[in-house]
This record gives C-alpha cells, structure tokens and sequence, in this order.
C-alpha cells in the first residue's frame, strides 16, 4: 500500500513538478495557462484535509480499483494526495539550481528535453531526494489515518485492537514502531541525498 503509493507519486509527482518549474515565467517552457491549471488542481487536493479527501473520493476509488476498503483501497487516496505534494518539492528543488547553469544550457542550444534530463534533474538529485523521503513519510502518516476506514496498515492494528479495545500497550507499540521507521527512513533518505550532493 505504502508502496506502491510511492512509486505512483514519483511517476507522476516528478514530471508534474518538472512541468510547475519550466512553464514559470522566464523559464525554457513558459506557458501561464498550463502554470496556472496545474498550481489550481495542487492547490486545491493540498488544501483539503486527508480524511476528508479519502471520504470523497470514495467513488472515483471503486471505480479504479472496485473497492473502497482494504489495502488498494487506500492505494487512490494516499496516491492523489501524496502527488501534489511530491511535485510541489519537486519544483522547490528544481527552483534551487544556479540560473547561470540553466541560461548557459539554453545559450549552448541544449533542447528542452535535453535541459530536463542532462541539466535540471542531475542539478536537483539532492533535494529530490529530499522531497522524496518528506512524501514517504507523509504517505505513512496518511496509512496510519486510512485504518479509520478499514485500509489496513498498521492504522488499521491501532485503530482496530489498541484504540477500540481500550488495548494501550497496542497502541504504544504502534507508536513506538512508526517513530522508528520514521526515523530510519528519513536517516537513510539524508544519508542518500548527501551522497548526490555535489
């Protein structure tokens, strides 16, 4: 669940973050509209709180994967709100890179294509990375929450056994155990990251 929710953040967070950084004003792909509907749509899934986000897209949910409960269930939910999240730290780190680096790949007649994959990303690898890590720990914290819906997960184990039955030992344990991966995970992404740093 955890899983696969990354990986649909990345294949669409990065290009979507990509596409907030070059359509700017100034910048190798301006084009306000395509800016301004992108900006509008992460805008607004970011604004909305998870629970209520998860609640309302209950149909889109079972129409994509048939059901609304259960691990795929929550695959939709922490998918839609972990990408524009992804995106928008996509395009921070993409905002961090030396404009100088950027005009002398246009001066040199590098195409679009070529800015994006030979300058801008091996530019940006470290707060990717960054951005990488913050989305996967939200997407944990958001599991936790789909267990209030039947989204198993270890949301479900402390929603389920510790909290309806008055179990505290359950749920410290869950606790415990989601601040440590917490911690190992944003360890190891820092650890990753400084090794791209140039």
């Amino acid at each position: 669940m955890v899983g696969l929710s990354l990986i649909i953040a990345i294949v669409l967070g990065i290009p979507l973050g990509i596409l907030l950084y070059i359509t700017s004003q100034g910048l190798i792909w301006k084009n306000h509209v395509v800016r301004a509907i992108s900006n509008m749509i992460i805008n607004m899934i970011r604004s909305i709180p998870f629970i209520i986000l998860m609640v309302a897209l209950i149909p889109v949910t079972k129409l994509l994967v048939g059901k609304s409960t259960g691990a795929m269930g929550a695959v939709v939910p922490l998918s839609v709100a972990a990408v524009p999240l992804l995106a928008r730290l996509v395009e921070t780190a993409l905002r961090n890179i030396d404009k100088g680096v950027l005009e002398s790949s246009v001066a040199s007649g590098a195409s679009t294509w070529q800015i994006i994959t030979s300058v801008l990303l091996p530019e940006a690898t470290y707060g990717i990375i960054q951005g990488i890590t913050l989305t996967l720990i939200n997407i944990i914290a958001y599991s936790a929450t789909v267990g209030a819906i039947g989204g198993g997960g270890i949301g479900d184990l402390a929603i389920r056994y510790g909290y309806y039955r008055y179990d505290n030992m359950t749920l410290i344990v869950t606790i415990v155990f989601l601040v440590l991966v917490v911690q190992i995970i944003q360890i190891s992404g820092d650890k990753l990251a400084e090794l791209t740093k140039k």
